[in-house]
C-alpha cells in the first residue's frame, strides 16, 4: 500500500519554528520527487516547495522562500519541511506529495491536469499570535 504520512504539526507561537516530516511507504522513495503544500479551509491548496529525487536541489514558492527548508533522507524514506519565523497566516493543513516528475508537483496547484501520484493526509499547523 502506497502511503505518505505527515507528522509534526501542532500549535506554535508566532516567530517560532516547526519541522514537519513525511514518511513514505510502499514506493521506491528515491525514485520520487517530493513536494510540500498547504491549504487553509475554504481556500485553494498552495504549493510551498519541492525537492528532487537525490535531494541535491530544491525550489520554493515566494511565500515561504527564506523561511522554509525542504530536505530528504532517502535511507529513511522521509522528507522534511522546516519552517521558521512562523506567522499566523501560516496556519493551515500541510500536505506532502510524491511524483516521479518534479514538474508535476510544481504545477499541481495551477494545472488541474497535473496530479501528483500520491498525497498525504495532511497535518494541521496552527500559529498563534
Amino acid at each position: 500500500q502506497v502511503q505518505l504520512v505527515e507528522s509534526g504539526g501542532g500549535l506554535v507561537q508566532a516567530g517560532g519554528s516547526l519541522r514537519l516530516s513525511c514518511a513514505a511507504s510502499g514506493l521506491t522513495f528515491s525514485s520520487y520527487a517530493m513536494g510540500w503544500f498547504r491549504q487553509v479551509p475554504g481556500k485553494e491548496r498552495e504549493f510551498l516547495g519541492a525537492i528532487i529525487r537525490s535531494g541535491s536541489s530544491t525550489l520554493y514558492a515566494d511565500s515561504v522562500k527564506g523561511r522554509a527548508t525542504i530536505s530528504r533522507d532517502n535511507a529513511k524514506n522521509t522528507v522534511y519541511l522546516q519552517m521558521n519565523s512562523l506567522k499566523p497566516e501560516d496556519t493551515a493543513v500541510y500536505y506532502c506529495a510524491a511524483d516521479p516528475e518534479l514538474h508535476t508537483l510544481v504545477i499541481a496547484t495551477t494545472d488541474k491536469d497535473s496530479t501528483p501520484e500520491v498525497w498525504g493526509q495532511g497535518t494541521l499547523v496552527t500559529v498563534s499570535s
